[in-house]
């Protein structure tokens, strides 16, 4: 019998390695089935038996990379070493074998983690290259592969000897691969994450700038439609925001995104690495976010983060990041937007990935410092004891599995020592002091001098002296703290971040060691200090407060030292302290109000700092503080959040803007109801809040900075959050008399007023005169049944969305429709104002055209939704994009309802009983497959059933209007007449230029998994309906443009064969 050609070795190379993939295969399940047949024709003993055991073997493994079917790898092993049995040391073949037996075994410690079989892939490795000797054609890959298991190994067990032997390995490879080679991007690829992983060991920024300089070579030989080039891309853009976190420079970062971008598209969706990059994509813009704070990058990489998790499946390998990933991106929106369900969410997730993190996982020290730092929060938020002591046991969990010496240890040292002096504040308990101050001795004695933690590890072991000596009095404790708070300011210059804290530390140092023994040296030392921190601050960080009250302290204290020494009742300002709770507490609900409100009962504009103030000489913060001395930690924090909510209530504005409307530097600084001129609507509007009994007031036209860029923008974005948080809107309809119908009112007809109706949960309309509307004892008009029937009438609006509006994108056409006719005075602002209505975080950019901004948020709505109903409007076309409307207007003609079956519908039911059954299922499972709708880079994918049109004539032209009417005819289509606002060019009038296409998105399916009769009936019927379709014209480069019709395209089948025949195709469309 004569020997077949072994089967090729395929490739192994570190791209596989990382991102957890077996090379390409093209093996199928009839590949098995025959050569298990050529085996069972091959008994033992018989010559050729040896190929078939070969051949089935390698056909298990490419099913095994189809498939991951563990069973596949074990029977192709077992058969490998039968092979190998029957090809002895000498045998031509030997080293191929060789190498497909080591290539199963490490797929298989991939798999299943035994390191046995990865020891014996690097064995069998060492043994084909030993049979590959210089000259050898495939030596460069028996060098790559040998590498690919050492790195493998290195990855599992540290070992640098492991990752420098895999470095000369690849080396000697990429020597024989020199340039043209067809193999030599894999070489660059797998030198450069060798590279990458020396530096991740070492911190060498040599390694570091070499790991870019070999990846950057790689992709310049992957060329656009290169397998690879996704592979490259992403891995370039890894090393890239290493880079960025080693220097912090912005253009690292910014190409890393849009590398990963690039990627992404590459990536398809269904494509088996699309999760990858869709998680490194959201890593770099939660790493921009970080740097720069732009909220949108955040709400992107949340987006980008939920797309990860749900290709990951429970027992995905990469599951656990994704969670991890996910929650750290949610507590990060927590910090900002002080929003519980984000930090809820986030606590879930960790506690998921702690669970599929065990003990031994390498990670899961990172999961319990995460899950502790939720929970951290939400005591900080919630008052919860069982929060904090959570938090402290997890952090003890983490703790013992980074040791001295583990690079994560002092971080973990210094936040457990946080958790447990919390838990000391609310329980006062001295031994709970012992063990973080004893931590932080040992953490500082571990570092070297001049290492970053060291300023704040010193400062924190001061502040837990300092509690120590409050509660025993060891003055001891108090000299050690003044020494390391002069240490910790040394650490600090003028330029440091932290100087303004250690500053203070120092002084409150002193400032008790004065009172132990009243030396004027140190007070005058103390207030010399909290002057250069009040210097440092501005009024609207908290820390100045609690700088300034201490400043005022110390002086009363010089002032009158008798009375300060002698009296026990001077502010102590290190004790747990519940003037500090209360502050701190108020300082985060007013993170989700506008920065600025107006004080209803003085007509000031106070911002936070005022806000504060005015709380805290209220008589109902006097009652707080009562009632805080004679209940519970939990109680008291229940107390305090019911108190502050119920003080900071406040009521939003809505109006249509007039001529010489008050902006901030008119009533900056002033009372509203002692300023003259122009400040009638306002004064009224502060009067009618006062009368509802509200202390606080906003409105757009003084609130808001409009000379800020970033402030314009975080108030846009925020707008509709702080009409919904609103406890009532204002509305004044200045063109409606008292006794008149506001239905025709121009209010209806602005495009900012449609979120300032639907967002807030309590609304009172006021007349022309600033008297109620309707019914004068109304306390909310969304109660009224008689104003909600007009409210109906004026917007078109139904009242269930009126009265219980959700924002989000379900159905995105009619909230587009709702806004189609009305218009604002800069007429990108149509656009802004809809942001909120949608849920979407996109960048203002004022003096953009309308129709870039309109396109921009049609452009999201697509990208987040797929909602494929935007693409139904009349009218003009954008120069965004051609299936996008120039206008809002475009989207006032209602679109095509589904209309009830009629007789044709009913044939297509009779025809399915004898047409083949296979052929509706068929046809349901591809439009069932069939990918969402995407746009990027201005660029819309578009799965549609299309309907090539076979002829074209123009009936009629009105050049006045202009208009021109055209019949067509389109395959599978009954003839239908169109109205166009352009003639079409001769080009395509061109036989197969024009295509009618139906947009196709997959929720128009039944969601049952697997068609029956039921469903395959209702899906014959959906299609054969009549329905809106997109006229496209081909281009170039097999791209399409949609052309703008003046009224909407209604196609319909012709019967039931054309519907049965319909084929999904996916479109890009410029």
């Amino acid at each position: 019998m004569v020997y077949s050609v072994p089967f090729s070795f395929p490739t192994i190379n570190q791209n596989h390695v990382r991102h957890g993939y077996p090379p390409h295969s093209t093996a199928s399940m009839d590949d098995v089935s025959y050569k298990r047949a050529d085996l069972e024709s091959c008994p033992p003993g018989s010559n050729g038996r040896d190929v078939a055991l070969f051949n089935l073997a390698v056909a298990l493994c490419n099913r095994f990379m189809k498939g991951v079917k563990v069973g596949d790898l074990d029977e192709a092993i077992t058969f490998l070493r039968d092979v190998l049995e029957l090809r002895p040391s000498g045998h031509r073949h030997r080293s191929s074998l060789l190498l497909w037996l080591a290539h199963c075994l490490s797929n298989r410690y991939d798999s299943q983690g035994a390191v046995a079989d990865l020891e014996e892939a690097i064995t069998l490795g060492r043994a084909a290259l030993d049979l590959r000797l210089p000259g050898h054609p495939d030596r460069a890959r028996s060098l790559n592969s040998l590498a690919c298991y050492l790195r493998r190994r290195f990855q599992k067990h540290a070992q640098m000897y492991d990752l420098e032997e895999a470095i000369e390995l690849n080396r000697a490879a990429l020597e024989l691969r020199p340039s043209g080679h067809r193999h030599r991007s894999s070489s660059l690829h797998d030198l450069a994450l060798c590279f990458l992983d020396r530096y991740n060991s070492q911190e060498a920024a040599a390694d570091l700038e070499e790991a870019v300089t070999l990846g950057r070579a790689a992709l310049k030989l992957r060329l656009p439609g290169h397998p690879h080039r996704a592979l490259s891309l992403s891995n370039l853009a890894y090393c890239l925001r290493t880079r960025f976190q080693k220097h912090a420079r912005m253009y690292d970062l910014e190409e890393a995104i849009e590398l990963h971008r690039a990627a992404l598209e590459l990536r398809p969706s269904g494509h088996r690495d699309r999760s990858s990059s869709l998680r490194d994509l959201a890593l770099c813009l939660s790493n921009r976010y970080n740097r720069q704070g732009a909220v949108a990058d955040l709400e992107e990489a949340i987006t980008l983060g939920r797309a990860a998790l749900d290709l990951r499946l429970p027992r995905h390998p990469g599951r656990a990041l994704s969670l991890h990933n996910l929650a750290c991106n949610l507590r990060r929106r927590f910090k900002k937007h002080a929003r519980m369900y984000d930090l809820k969410e986030a606590i879930e997730l960790h506690r998921v990935a702690l669970e599929l993190r065990p003990s031994g996982h390498r990670d899961r020290s990172s999961s319990l410092r995460e899950l502790a730092f939720c929970l951290s929060d939400r005591y900080n938020s919630q008052g919860a004891v069982a929060d904090l002591e959570d938090a402290v046991a997890l952090g003890h969990a983490a703790l013992e599995l980074c040791p001295p010496g583990h690079p994560d240890h002092c971080s973990l040292v210094n936040h457990l020592a946080v958790y447990i002096r919390k838990g000391f504040q609310n329980r006062t308990l001295i031994h709970d002091l012992e063990n973080p101050i004893g931590l932080r001795r040992a953490a500082l004695e571990l570092l070297p001098s001049g290492h970053p933690d060291w300023s704040s590890l010193l400062r924190s072991l001061v502040l837990y002296l300092l509690d120590r000596y409050e509660n025993l009095g060891v003055v001891g404790d108090l000299e050690e703290a003044v020494t390391l708070g002069r240490a910790a300011l040394a650490l600090n210059p003028p330029s440091h971040p932290s100087r303004a804290s250690s500053l203070h530390d120092l002084a409150q140092c002193l400032a008790k060691h004065f009172r132990h023994q009243p030396i004027t040296a140190d007070l005058d030392e103390a207030i010399a200090l909290e002057q250069e921190a009040l210097q440092l601050l501005t009024p609207a960080d908290p820390s100045y407060h609690v700088s300034r009250r201490c400043f005022t302290t110390y002086l009363q204290m010089k002032l009158n030292p008798q009375v300060t020494v002698a009296s026990p009742s001077v502010p102590d300002v290190t004790h747990f302290d519940v003037n500090q709770v209360i502050r701190g507490l108020a300082l985060e609900t007013l993170k989700t109000m506008p920065t600025r409100l107006l004080h209803t009962l003085t007509g000031v504009l106070c911002n936070r700092d005022a806000q504060i103030s005015h709380f805290m000489g209220s008589q109902q913060y006097s009652q707080l503080l009562s009632s805080c001395r004679t209940c519970t930690p939990d109680q008291r924090t229940k107390l305090i959040h019911t108190s502050i909510s119920g003080y900071f209530q406040f009521v939003t504005f809505s109006h249509r803007w007039g001529v010489d409307e008050p902006l901030l530097r008119d009533v900056e600084g002033q009372s509203v109801y002692e300023t003259k001129g122009g400040l009638g609507k306002l004064q009224a509007f502060c009067l009618r809040a006062c009368e509802q009994n509200y202390l606080w007031a906003w409105s757009d036209t003084c609130c808001i900075d409009k000379d800020s860029s970033a402030e314009l923008q975080e108030a846009i974005g925020s707008m509709f959050a702080w009409y919904r948080r609103s406890a009532l809107t204002i509305v004044h309809l200045a063109d409606t008399p008292d006794t008149g119908s506001f239905g025709t009112s121009q209010w209806f007809r602005r495009g900012w007023t449609l979120q300032e109706l639907l967002a807030p949960q309590t609304i009172l309309f006021y007349t022309q005169n600033w008297s109620l509307y309707g019914d004068p004892t109304s306390s909310n008009h969304k109660s009224d049944a008689n104003v909600m029937e007009e409210l109906e009438k004026a917007t078109g609006i139904e009242s269930r969305f009126l009265t219980n509006f959700s924002p989000g994108m379900d159905d995105a056409r009619s909230r587009l429709q709702w806004a189609s006719s009305r218009c604002t005075t800069r007429p990108e602002d149509i656009a802004y104002s809809l942001f909120g209505i949608f849920d979407l975080h996109l960048p203002v950019l004022y003096g953009e055209s309308a129709e870039k901004a309109l396109g921009r948020l049609l452009a999201e709505i697509i990208s987040q939704s797929g909602d494929i109903s935007v693409l139904d409007w009349v009218g003009t076309a954008s120069p965004y994009h051609s299936c996008f409307p120039a206008d809002i207007s475009s989207y006032q003609t209602l679109p095509l309802s589904p209309s009830q079956p009629h007789t044709e519908e009913l044939s297509l039911t009779i025809n399915h009983q004898s047409a083949s059954p296979t052929v509706p299922r068929k046809l349901h499972r591809s439009l069932a497959k069939s990918p969402l709708p995407q746009f990027t880079n201005r660029r819309l994918t578009l799965p549609s059933i299309t309907h090539r049109v076979t002829a074209i004539q123009l009936q009629g032209e009105d050049a006045l209007t202009p208009s021109y009417t055209y019949k067509i005819r389109a395959s599978g289509l009954r003839s239908l007449e169109i109205t166009l606002p352009d003639k079409l060019e001769d080009a395509a009038m061109k036989q197969g230029a024009l295509q009618l296409v139906r947009p196709w998105h997959t929720k128009l399916l039944s969601p049952l998994a697997e068609p029956d009769a039921t469903t395959e009936r209702e899906l014959l019927s959906t299609l054969g309906r009549p329905f809106n379709a997109l006229l496209l014209v081909r281009l170039p480069h097999n791209e399409y443009r949609r052309i703008a019709s003046s009224t909407l395209i209604v196609a319909e089948p012709v019967d039931s064969g054309s519907v049965l025949q319909s084929k999904i195709k996916i479109l890009n469309i410029a």
